[in-house]
């Protein structure tokens, strides 16, 4: 008995394993196939039962007929019966319709017509027609009122009615039975039955194997996503989807899925250049380090040649974690777990702090910064992150300036915005290049970077921090006369 209960819980699991790995298209095709077999059921059902119900109405109107007829021809009434003395001695077979005033006229009557009967109260047999023979009619004694039913007779089906001959006094005295064959009617809804049950299978199946054809056509876009999303590998990143011809859900499903795709080859490039640079910035000084070691251990030296070696070695070592910070810094804002706190700052207090800050690195090329500012402006802004954005930006233009030129920082209320613009006298940017250089380790020119050890990443961080910020950086330079950067700050308090 457990061993039968393990079987059929295996068998369970084994069958709704199945029908989880079915494919879409096959559970498309099941679940319209048995929703519209239930409905073709229902119609056939409703037809039948319909058409079996008229053909019944039509014999009953037949019997009600001939029942009033026979009734007509004895001169008595189902409410006022007086005995059955008139039909003891009378042949009771089917009537035209034709009377005379004496008697009631014998009719020759078809055996397959009808079946006439008369009983008293307790189903004797008063009187019935010659077509009956031998044979008597059903009788139903629980039945009180008129009815009308299905009975067998002679091994065949018939519809017959049951009439209650009542007196004046209210007392039911006997029934008068009519019947007719329903024999034609009976094949006719046979044949009507085996239509419904044997084209039923066929119309399922048919219909089954159309919706599946039909799903499959529809759903073809989703297994092309799946073909592609098969071949999609780091060396095949330009595969797209056919977009289908109708606009539906399917062709926005595959626009979305090419969008998705644009967008992760985007940023598999970006992160593959990324890497590729952030190695090459990271092996030079390794190299330059681990070179400079080895020839210290080479053999003794005096003391002024080591302390002179381990500072350039400190000093590549200090570069290599600022370029770290740097993409940590980078890699925290992309991945948006830095959110700017924004507040109101003012901006001339804000600038004068990073002057001070700057000015050593600006007093070694006999650089001078000024501050042109007309009027105090408050700004909303992160004030970590706007420090970050004026020092790249003051760095650079240190970096990049001759000695004893001067740097200009001037401050000015547009209708829409506060702009803040850093004026060098640099050696300028080339108008082809001036799109690129908020690129990550972009360089305008990689052999004097390398003098000045940049890495390409200041302006890229700008940038960021700029974006988080909606402040709206711009550039423009001539070569050999400067570059001016522009900072656009929104107008209004900070709203926290």
């Amino acid at each position: 008995m457990i061993m039968k209960a393990k079987n059929s819980v295996r068998q369970s699991h084994s069958f709704f394993k199945e029908w989880s790995v079915m494919s879409l298209r096959n559970r498309i095709a099941f679940y319209y196939t048995v929703t519209t077999a239930f409905l073709i059921a229902l119609v056939f059902a409703t037809i039948y039962f319909t058409v079996e119900r008229i053909v019944y109405r039509q014999f009953d109107e037949e019997i009600k007929k001939e029942v009033s007829e026979i009734l007509s021809d004895a001169n008595i009434s189902t409410h006022n019966f007086k005995g059955f003395e008139s039909f003891q001695n009378r042949d009771i077979d089917a009537g035209d319709g034709d009377n005379d005033n004496d008697s009631m006229k014998k009719k020759t009557v078809n055996v397959d017509t009808e079946f006439i009967q008369l009983v008293d109260s307790t189903g004797q047999v008063i009187n019935k027609s010659s077509s009956l023979s031998w044979c008597v009619l059903a009788f139903n004694p629980k039945q009180s009122g008129s009815a009308y039913f299905n009975s067998n007779f002679g091994g065949s089906m018939v519809r017959q009615a049951q009439v209650p001959l009542v007196d004046n006094k209210g007392v039911t005295q006997g029934y008068l039975i009519v019947a007719v064959p329903l024999k034609n009617a009976m094949i006719v809804l046979r044949d009507l039955h085996d239509i419904f049950f044997f084209s039923f299978p066929v119309i399922i199946l048919t219909l089954f194997m159309l919706t599946r054809l039909i799903a499959g056509k529809s759903i073809r876009p989703i297994e092309k996503v799946i073909a592609t999303a098969e071949k999609m590998t780091q060396a095949h990143l330009d595969q797209r989807i056919p977009l289908p011809y109708h606009h539906d859900e399917l062709y926005r499903l595959s626009a979305t899925f090419n969008a998705l795709l644009d967008r992760m080859q985007d940023a598999f490039e970006r992160e593959k250049h990324f890497t590729a640079n952030a190695s090459h910035e990271l092996k030079t000084p390794l190299a330059i380090v681990k070179g400079t070691l080895e020839v210290l251990v080479r053999k003794p030296r005096e003391r002024e040649h080591y302390e002179t070696r381990i500072q350039f070695c400190l000093k590549e070592l200090n570069r290599m974690a600022r370029l770290i910070d740097q993409l940590l810094m980078i890699a925290r804002h992309e991945s948006n777990k830095t959110q700017p706190h924004i507040e109101t700052v003012e901006l001339s207090q804000h600038l004068e702090s990073i002057v001070d800050r700057m000015q050593s690195s600006a007093s070694a090329k006999d650089i001078s910064i000024t501050i042109d500012q007309k009027e105090h402006a408050r700004i909303a802004a992160d004030p970590g992150m706007l420090e970050m954005i004026f020092e790249n930006i003051l760095s650079n233009a240190i970096k990049y300036s001759p000695t004893g030129s001067s740097i200009t920082l001037a401050v000015q209320r547009n209708a829409n915005a506060i702009v803040c613009t850093v004026s060098d006298q640099g050696i300028g940017i080339p108008a082809e290049k001036l799109n690129a250089i908020f690129e990550r380790f972009y360089r305008v020119d990689e052999s004097r970077n390398s003098g000045t050890g940049g890495f390409g990443l200041g302006l890229s961080i700008v940038k960021k921090l700029a974006d988080l910020q909606h402040i709206k950086v711009g550039v423009t330079s001539e070569t050999n006369r400067g570059t001016t950067f522009s900072l656009a700050f929104p107008t209004g308090e900070a709203h926290c």
